[in-house]
């Protein structure tokens, strides 16, 4: 089921009526206060607004006010953003609750030939998920963030949902190029499939890994590979970034400007010699590829830089005839689910388990 959100106009009874609405909602101007600055609209339709203070959203629990406050002043700090053997520095604190509390094992192996790592809950997989397998692809950028974005990711769902999630340590730039990672995902992907039913297999990730995931189905197809039974595309769409999201999110999220350009993936070094048109890269590119889409489920914040992205490919699958689900986190930005302590994380977690429970097989 497609979550959209439509903006309906009020129907007023009279013009007196619609002159009075413009007078309660006009700016109140202090007397002997300068006038204040107007929106201003180009002839392309590009708007210049003036610059304005913006709070936090007030539908923020206590716990994710604070959280945003930090993860705002974090992002202007160059120090705090670098990678420390593949754990970026302002992560450390996220890990070091996961590890404690959530109880998981951690294998390392190689499967299909890939090497990944295999998160199981310490008390076992449930019953009612021994036939079932979740694949996680880590976020990063598809240049790091291995195996941080990938314990995150991984850790919470192994240990809520009681079920073994296998994280892929793709091959990333600068070193690697598209297709290597999409190549190491379907190994790993067609060597569980020598276990486990398609429809009992889940795949998701977020940001690069989100990314992925869509990548990936598509290169499935393309090589005759069965469909798993859903995936989650977090942080991320089905074909790079851009829209509302890349001018309203960086500054509010992020804190920075946005980039000249929209971030699709041939701004990304992983991608410098493929075609961003090409539906193995940007799947949103061709409706027959989304068509074949399993059930997807899509989550994003108001502040989050994939945020129209996201909701274009919830448009796009649903037009395609995919089970497409959209849930948007009010206030929050990129990977905000990477602190499981606040209340928004936690219901997160709960709708993807959710979700996959609904619609992977279990026999």
């Amino acid at each position: 089921m497609s979550v959209q959100i439509r903006l309906f106009p009020l129907i007023l009874a009279s013009v007196t009526c619609v002159a009075a609405s413009a007078s309660m909602f006009a700016a109140p101007q202090d007397q002997g206060s300068p006038p204040q600055k107007k929106v201003e609209v180009k002839a392309d339709g590009t708007v210049e607004v003036p610059a304005q203070s913006v709070p936090l959203s007030s539908f923020l629990s206590p716990e994710a006010m604070s959280y945003v406050t930090t993860h705002l002043k974090q992002m202007q700090d160059p120090e705090i953003v670098k990678q420390d053997n593949g754990v970026p520095r302002f992560m450390k604190p996220y890990l070091e609750r996961d590890h404690a509390l959530f109880a998981v094992e951690r294998k390392d192996e190689h499967i299909g030939g890939v090497h990944a790592y295999v998160y199981e809950p310490s008390t076992g997989v449930s019953a009612k998920n021994r036939a079932r397998v979740l694949i996680n692809l880590h976020g990063g950028g598809f240049t790091g963030c291995w195996p941080g974005c990938a314990e995150l990711e991984s850790i919470p769902i192994a240990a809520l949902m009681k079920i073994k999630v296998v994280s892929v340590d793709y091959r990333e730039g600068p070193e690697y190029k598209f297709p290597a990672a999409s190549e190491d995902v379907a190994h790993v992907y067609a060597e569980l499939l020598k276990t486990y039913k398609p429809k009992n297999i889940g795949i998701y990730g977020c940001s690069a890994g989100g990314m992925l995931t869509a990548m990936s189905l598509a290169w499935f197809q393309k090589h005759a590979l069965p469909s798993p039974g859903a995936d989650g595309i977090f942080c991320a769409s089905a074909g790079g970034f851009g829209g509302d999201a890349s001018y309203i999110a960086f500054p509010m999220g992020e804190a920075r400007m946005p980039p000249g350009k929209a971030l699709g993936p041939s701004r990304l070094g992983y991608f410098s010699t493929a075609n961003p048109k090409d539906p193995l890269v940007s799947p949103i590119e061709s409706h027959a590829v989304l068509a074949k889409f399993p059930a997807t489920l899509l989550i994003t914040g108001t502040r989050d830089f994939a945020m129209s992205g996201a909701i274009h490919t919830d448009i796009e699958l649903t037009k395609a005839g995919v089970d497409s689900e959209l849930h948007v986190w009010e206030g929050l930005f990129h990977g905000f689910f990477y602190n499981a302590d606040i209340p928004e994380s936690k219901d997160a977690f709960n709708i993807m388990i959710n979700f996959f429970d609904r619609h992977l097989g279990t026999d």
